[in-house]
């Protein structure tokens, strides 16, 4: 099968495109057609260890500190058709169209993939109503919106900033916060702002030319995603009992999280996610019931798999970047 390899740390042209064998599924696994996948930022970032580090150091330690070795193909999103399934499984059949994360795992940029039934991968049936591309950009952005709007227990009528609006999680948390009755402000850059206005935000902000920590505005829950805003400044941004959501923030802004917490009326809510499949399931019933989609800016055959983690480094894109693996 064909299959996009990562062969050491760096620049895109790192990945290369090469036939390798195809997976064969243990008694508890699913072979999955793969139809479609993504590239997100942090694919990009685990490419090339642009990251804190000690972090890029675990990865190192965990995955080879020269080159790649326990994970060599990338990709986490994915949608796609079963093609056999193993002795143990009881949840799908050959022939389901799914959808879903591999996890940790990664190797959704290839032609096949085997995933266990249950444990890290988080699988779904597909929603019947959209596309393999449209259900592959789901579960990364999605699933990270709904596990912290969630948390914020959203209110009809209140006020909700969104930080980084425009990108892959922000994009969901946005159409999320709308379906709950909020009254939504998306901050991001100018290029995305008629966007996110075209998906439901009420208003919008343009990142370069006002910080939003500055206008006089006050929210009830405020979800930064980019850090591009002091920690002080959004806190001081938050109304009485009001909510920040931090999603993936450093130790030192979780510890000063932790001390808002403890010390004023306000409340700070972050940590990395738990993907549940229940939640994939949410997701699936409201793409079915047309109250969310997917937000694609563009599509690259996997041949072109370089090509679009260049144009995802530059910042640039509105919501996802898919990879169409089959048509």
């Amino acid at each position: 099968m064909k299959a996009i390899v990562w062969t050491k740390y760096g620049a895109p042209d790192v990945l290369q495109l090469t036939e390798v064998q195809r997976p064969i599924p243990k008694e508890d696994e699913l072979l999955i057609k793969i139809h479609a996948t993504t590239v997100t930022m942090g694919d990009c970032e685990m490419r090339n260890l642009k990251l804190s580090f000690f972090l890029a150091l675990f990865m190192r330690i965990y995955n080879g500190f020269r080159k790649p070795k326990r994970i060599t193909i990338l990709g986490q999103d994915l949608a796609g058709e079963i093609e056999s399934v193993g002795e143990d499984v009881k949840l799908f059949k050959k022939g389901n169209q799914i959808f879903g994360s591999a996890g940790f795992k990664m190797g959704a940029y290839a032609e096949y993939i085997c995933l266990p039934e249950k444990g890290d991968a988080v699988l779904a049936l597909k929603p019947i109503n959209i596309s393999y591309g449209e259900a592959a950009a789901i579960p990364l952005g999605g699933l990270n919106a709904l596990y912290f709007l969630k948390r914020a227990n959203i209110l009809i009528g209140q006020k909700v900033l969104i930080n980084g609006a425009g990108g892959s999680i922000g994009t969901f948390a946005v159409q999320l916060a709308k379906s709950y009755g909020a009254e939504v402000t998306g901050v991001d850059s100018k290029g995305k702002l008629e966007m996110l206005l075209s998906i439901g935000a009420d208003k919008v902000i343009d990142y370069s030319q006002e910080d939003f920590t500055k206008n006089g505005q006050s929210y009830d829950v405020i979800f930064d995603l980019v850090r591009t805003s002091s920690y002080s400044g959004c806190i001081n941004s938050l109304k009485k009992k009001g909510i920040y959501l931090q999603a993936n923030h450093g130790l030192f802004r979780r510890i000063r999280g932790r001390l808002t917490s403890m010390t004023s009326s306000k409340k700070v809510i972050g940590g990395t996610i738990s993907e549940e499949s229940e939640n994939l399931n949410v997701l699936k019933e409201l793409f079915q019931d047309a109250k969310l989609k997917s937000v694609i800016d563009k599509s690259y055959p996997l041949e072109k798999v370089v090509e679009a983690h260049r144009y995802v480094e530059t910042g640039q894109k509105k919501g996802n970047v898919v990879i169409i693996v089959r048509r």
